[in-house]
């Protein structure tokens, strides 16, 4: 099943510490929310994917702001089921293609979207999303690029979100507002648990 499917939105996670990712997916899992995007700005990033991998099953993890192709290969060996790039170039396109798991592929204009469809790839990131032109921009791609969808990401809250869930061409959004930094330091896994049921209900 595409990943875009698998759920309305797709936390997307910076985690400082990999002692909280186990129980931090584990409260995403239990809200409704089994797609876990592990951002790799923090040095603790793949481990926690490590972790969620090892100890969570139930969870989908992957590794996000990919840009270079050791990251994909990191990320990988460390158990992500699915890459997500900021935006492309044709080497990391190629390697996220060989690298045997799904991947999002980042696109921010018509051009680059016709690239990525040049070469069969029609599920994309479009990051970052509010600054890019939000959902305008996206309703206007719709129109001559029916049959590609996007997981738009950057600058979405749960105020929006339904905005983008109700155009035909978006299949997810991404989303940080789901894993506040205050509750990620204090263990408040309830409030990130209630904060992922309410976005699992959006659609």
């Amino acid at each position: 099943m595409s990943l875009l499917d698998l759920a309305p939105v797709i936390p997307v996670v910076v985690i400082e510490d990999a002692e909280t990712a186990v129980p931090l997916a584990r409260a995403l899992v239990a809200g409704g929310l089994p797609v876990i995007e592990v951002t790799l700005r923090t040095p603790a990033a793949r481990e926690a994917i490590a972790r969620i991998a090892d100890e969570v099953p139930e969870a989908t993890v992957g590794a996000g702001t990919i840009r270079t192709t050791d990251d994909i290969a990191a990320s990988v060996s460390a158990g992500a089921k699915f890459l997500v790039s900021p935006g492309t170039t044709l080497s990391l396109v190629e390697a996220m293609d060989s690298s045997g798991v799904p991947y999002l592929p980042g696109a921010a204009t018509v051009s680059e979207v016709m690239a990525l469809v040049e070469r069969g790839i029609k599920e994309l990131k479009f990051f970052p999303a509010e600054a890019a032109g939000g959902v305008p921009y996206l309703k206007a791609l719709a129109g001559p690029l029916p049959d590609v969808r996007f997981c738009p990401t950057g600058g979405i809250r749960v105020n929006t979100a339904p905005d983008y869930l109700a155009l035909p061409n978006v299949g997810c959004v991404g989303g940080t507002w789901l894993t506040p930094a205050d509750a990620l330091v204090s263990g408040d896994w309830a409030r990130v648990e209630k904060l992922a049921a309410d976005a699992a209900s959006l659609r």
